[in-house]
């Protein structure tokens, strides 16, 4: 079965439903690939903490600013830190409370992210979410359940699935890298993928200014070079390097994409308890610091730019030193990072998936749930890692990226609220039935079967005996049949033939100025 199978959801749109078998199949080929607009949240955000203790944390967050300091490793950037007021020696950028929040305010609480399909245009900050498949895995757990290094095939399979799931807003761009290709000619092709198989938003590439600039050349081609100049298509990642550096190559990418009015999520990559103190709330007034610090230097760039404050935020196992995903501490961090963004009024970033286990298995569910649960309630609006993602990233796997996709729909649901617009008919089929019947006859049955309860396909709830006759498979090999079947129905949302001409003519062109190695 492909993607669309009774999975149903809010708003879901009228060609999502559709008979099984092989007639239904040849329908949704014929049919547009179904897509949940942007997500509104109808259910109210989860305070962990009084607001006495957000601020809190808010001030010790600028007096970090202040008194410690951020290290901005860029001549351009110290720059404009100096003509902007603030107290510069060196590197080390001291910024005034004052000028800081003056900044930060200057971003806007929603922008609009476009698609090259309009129909797939979502709306970012508010009440709006959106989930991105997860980025930059170097391995692949494949169809056959081995793990090896991802290859361009393999991206170009990811894109495929993340355009044909409804519940995904997003491509991402490095779902895995493909290793093949050689590093400095690598993006072109990942920007590439991800604009040929889907046409969702996509994001950026950030490890390097020409790759920046690369990247924002492929999207005019596509696009139209006015349309980009001041309307967000793409969300690139930059992180801090926590503790309080921000180095040349995240500040490259945020002149080149923050100048076009690209939103960059500002996110410090922290360890807790290695590159931050040993403390969730010492972390989260430390991250707070760094994010700030991000989102103001944007201002400087493009007063008025779109841009996300955001966080990762992962503990690190005290024997061994790894990174651990799905604690308690990750998701009360969460809760403290949506307070402090409603806070500035800024759109935020989190995490939704990202777990440790190197299975589609019991713990990665268990990961997956805290974690989630946490992104939702904390009113996250730009949900990442929402697809595939395996051992601390290391991995995307086939199988963990259908099934996520899958519960996605569910978690949709969830956050879409409890609608009572059938309550009235509802308890008209009360009285219709009386005591001791049933209601599988009624009209109101009838008429809302399909779209009344979140119906999983690859959760499996036969009995033991029909599950053992049907090959008594697990989730994970369940999730690896999916994806393959998904892959069997993608069809390609082709763009015109000029531009899809030249984008393989900007390829090209940039690969003969390009070395095979990195010097």
């Amino acid at each position: 079965m492909s993607t669309t199978d009774t999975l149903a959801a809010p708003e879901a749109p009228p060609s999502y439903r559709r008979g099984g078998g092989r007639v239904g199949r040849r329908t949704m080929r014929s049919a547009p690939v179904a897509s949940f607009p942007t997500l509104v949240r109808n259910i109210p955000v989860y305070e962990i903490v009084p607001d006495e203790a957000v601020e809190l944390i808010h001030q010790e967050s600028l007096a970090i600013l202040e008194d410690v300091g951020c290290e901005f490793r860029d001549d351009e950037a110290i720059a404009l830190w100096k003509a902007a007021g603030a107290d510069v020696s060196d590197t080390r950028v001291h910024i005034d409370r004052a000028l800081l929040m003056d900044l930060v305010s200057k971003v806007p609480a929603e922008f609009t992210l476009h698609a090259r399909n309009p129909e797939r245009t979502v709306q970012v900050g508010g009440k709006n979410s959106i989930f991105v498949p997860m980025y930059g895995a170097p391995y692949v757990r494949d169809l056959d359940n081995n793990r090896r290094y991802g290859t361009l095939a393999d991206l170009n399979n990811f894109h495929k699935l993340a355009y044909m799931a409804p519940a995904l807003h997003s491509s991402s761009s490095i779902i895995c890298e493909p290793m093949e290709i050689a590093v400095p000619k690598r993006h072109l092709h990942i920007i590439h993928s991800a604009l040929k198989h889907s046409d969702k938003p996509f994001m950026g590439i950030v490890t390097s200014k020409e790759r920046a600039e690369d990247t924002m050349a492929m999207a005019g081609i596509v696009f139209g070079e006015d349309f980009v100049k001041d309307n967000s298509v793409l969300v690139s990642i930059t992180n801090c390097n926590s503790p309080l550096v921000w180095d040349a190559t995240m500040l490259d990418a945020m002149k080149v994409y923050a100048r076009h009015n690209q939103p960059l999520i500002l996110a410090p990559f922290a360890l807790c308890g290695a590159s931050t103190s040993a403390s969730a709330v010492g972390a989260v007034a430390q991250v707070n610091a760094e994010a700030l610090a991000g989102v103001a230097f944007t201002q400087l760039l493009r007063p008025g730019s779109p841009q996300i404050y955001g966080q990762f935020m992962v503990t690190v196992d005290m024997k061994t030193g790894a990174p651990m995903g799905g604690t308690p501490e990750a998701a009360q961090m969460m809760y403290l990072m949506g307070a402090l963004a409603r806070k500035y009024r800024l759109p935020w970033r989190t995490s939704g998936f990202h777990v440790g286990s190197k299975l589609n298995d019991a713990q990665a569910g268990y990961e997956s749930n805290m974690l989630m649960h946490a992104a939702i309630l904390s009113g996250a609006n730009y949900i990442w890692h929402s697809a595939g993602w395996l051992e601390a990233g290391l991995t995307c796997g086939y199988s963990k990226f259908a099934t996520d996709c899958e519960q996605l729909v569910g978690w949709y649901k969830y956050a879409g609220g409890v609608s009572f617009d059938d309550f009235k008919d509802a308890m008209a089929a009360i009285r219709e039935v009386g005591p001791q019947g049933h209601f599988l006859g009624t009209q109101h049955t009838l008429d809302h079967f399909e779209s009344a309860f979140f119906m999983p396909t690859l959760m499996d709830f036969n009995s033991y005996e029909q599950w053992k006759a049907e090959g008594a498979k697990d989730h994970d090999t369940r999730g690896r049949e999916k994806a393959r079947n998904m892959l069997a129905d993608y069809e390609e949302p082709r763009l015109d033939e000029g531009i899809a001409e030249g984008l393989r003519d900007f390829i090209a062109k940039a690969e003969k100025k390009l070395p095979d190695t990195v010097t």
